[in-house]
């Protein structure tokens, strides 16, 4: 190859290698963040931006790609309630500041008052099953969020500012890390706070220091009728009752592992000598009952309405 054409090749090949090189620098950069919720999706989709800024407004609703519900969802994921506010240990390895996306995070290192207005995004069945930020494995049909700086596990007040519909989840990931997001939702929280159709909504995020917080202050809508209207007292299911604690922790099990969706809200009380199952609470009856019955035709179990 003469020299002529030895330069000419470099000249035109030497722009495509230093663009292919910047690209795969910046692709491993990305797929190499462990703050993201997303870390374990990176075979799928490897960058970590917010799903919903990939959505396909022709088809509507709120999927990227083959993101959404799975094949066979929860009959009922208005019946599923709130995350219960608990006292719970912070994870110190989330509260290390980092950077995502070029931007720079300083996590919450206590319970504290936070209060901003902000858009709300989701996830779904892409990253159900992959790992949180925290550790634990994220389930779309929990009520759970990602947040970029409130503590590791804590809870938050979310309300949607266009219909005034108000839910309490748990934040146990990181992220959304675009500059116009605040909260990325769980499937089920976005669907109750009527989010999923556009992917995004306006919210106000409120955290929640356990045992200074009533659930009552989660809303319906303004005409919602009197049987739908939040109970003055906690409203639970009861799934049975025992006089040993092993036979209701096995009870405790199969539920779990049946109905993934009650784990947040499952417990087990002792009282008047049993030990009982519990799920809830309930801020009304009617949701109470819509649960229960979700629970029968799953699980064959009858559960008995308990208010406390």
């Amino acid at each position: 190859m003469t020299t002529k054409k030895l330069h000419n090749f470099s000249t035109v090949m030497l722009p495509f290698y230093t663009s292919f090189i910047s690209a795969l620098v910046l692709i491993t950069l990305i797929g190499c963040s462990s703050t993201s919720q997303y870390t374990g999706s990176q075979k799928k989709f490897s960058t970590t931006a917010s799903p919903s800024i990939f959505l396909n407004k022709k088809k509507g609703g709120g999927y990227y790609l083959d993101d959404g519900p799975d094949d066979h969802p929860p009959h009922n994921l208005e019946a599923i309630p709130n995350a219960i506010p608990k006292v719970e240990p912070l994870r110190k390895a989330n509260m290390k500041p980092y950077t995502a996306l070029g931007n720079n995070y300083k996590p919450m290192t206590t319970l504290s008052t936070y209060k901003e207005r902000g858009m709300a995004s989701w996830y779904g069945r892409r990253y159900h099953g992959n790992q949180t930020a925290s550790g634990e494995v994220y389930d779309m049909y929990a009520m759970t969020a990602a947040h970029p700086t409130l503590p590791i596990p804590s809870y938050a007040h979310v309300t949607n500012i266009k219909n005034g519909k108000s839910i309490i989840v748990r934040i146990n990931d990181r992220g959304p890390f675009l500059s116009d997001r605040l909260i990325d939702l769980s499937y089920t929280a976005a669907y109750k706070l009527d989010v999923l159709a556009y992917g995004s909504a306006p919210v106000e995020v409120e955290s929640i220091i356990p045992g200074t917080y009533s659930t009552s202050r989660t809303r319906l809508r303004s005409n919602t009728s009197p049987s739908s209207m939040p109970h003055a007292n906690p409203i639970y299911l009861q799934l049975g009752a025992f006089g040993s604690a092993s036979n209701a922790n096995d009870l405790s099990s199969q539920i779990q592992t049946k109905l993934p969706w009650l784990a947040n809200t499952l417990g087990i009380i002792r009282k008047n000598g049993l030990f009982k199952v519990k799920i809830g609470p309930y801020s009304n009856q009617m949701l109470a009952q819509q649960a229960a019955d979700s629970i029968t035709r799953q699980l064959a179990i009858k559960p008995i309405l308990i208010i406390d």
